[in-house]
């Protein structure tokens, strides 16, 4: 059942990702004032979606797994925060692309770009973590408080716009409550944007989380292989 769900979310993504491409490319109308380059929003905006998703996913899983201390808890979190990782880290590739020829530089201490940075930042330091230590409790329990923490700053990049003074626009909801797609053809091209990269997301959750899931139940039949061979030995 589990490998036909992942088959078909795979097709799924794939097909709506097919549809994507087709509308970035070849449906929705160009810009008038940015012109052709405004298109990359059709993809930094569900990048950024699915980045915050996956971190709050993370932070979820981290109080689930402080609360019951049960190893499915640790490995979503884990799972999600490496795929976070990848969107977060195009998000910002796909933003610097886009701000060379609008802005004229690939980067600036904007404050949204600022706070984004950061949070990639957390999370780059949470894998660290993970890599670099040996798979414990002790841990687990650490990296659920850094993916917890780390996730704060999720509300801080979307809020930053009208917090401060920045140069980074705010299409989706503008300062004065209205929206920058004003061609409903716009509006359409985002949507299945963000249900494309959305199914995308899903899928690779769903493998690595399987590979997480493996490797965990791997240990435990070879932590009580370990321990009936010593038991043995002790008779």
């Amino acid at each position: 059942m589990n490998n036909a769900i992942r088959t078909w979310l795979g097709v799924a993504a794939l097909l709506l990702m097919i549809a994507a491409l087709y509308m970035v490319f070849e449906y929705v109308p160009t810009e008038v004032d940015e012109g052709i380059v405004q298109r990359i929003f059709y993809f930094h905006v569900p990048l950024a979606w699915v980045a915050f998703v996956a971190f709050g996913l993370v932070a979820i899983a981290g109080v689930f797994y402080l609360w019951l201390g049960d190893q499915i808890w640790d490995d979503l979190g884990y799972a999600a925060a490496e795929i976070g990782m990848v969107f977060c880290t195009l998000m910002l590739v796909s933003g610097s692309l886009w701000a060379k020829p609008i802005w004229g530089t690939w980067w600036t201490w904007d404050s949204r770009l600022t706070t984004t940075f950061i949070l990639w930042l957390m999370y780059g330091g949470y894998l660290m973590l993970r890599v670099s230590a040996e798979d414990s409790a002790q841990i687990a329990r650490f990296a659920a408080v850094v993916g917890i923490v780390a996730a704060l700053d999720v509300p801080v990049v979307i809020a930053s716009v009208r917090l401060w003074r920045t140069i980074h626009p705010a299409v989706l909801v503008t300062k004065q409550g209205g929206h920058g797609l004003e061609d409903p053809r716009m509006i359409a091209t985002l949507l299945v944007s963000l249900t494309a990269f959305s199914a995308l997301f899903a899928w690779l959750l769903m493998l690595r989380f399987w590979q997480l899931r493996t490797h965990s139940r791997m240990e435990q039949v070879a932590l009580r292989i370990a321990l009936a061979e010593a038991a043995l030995q002790d008779r």
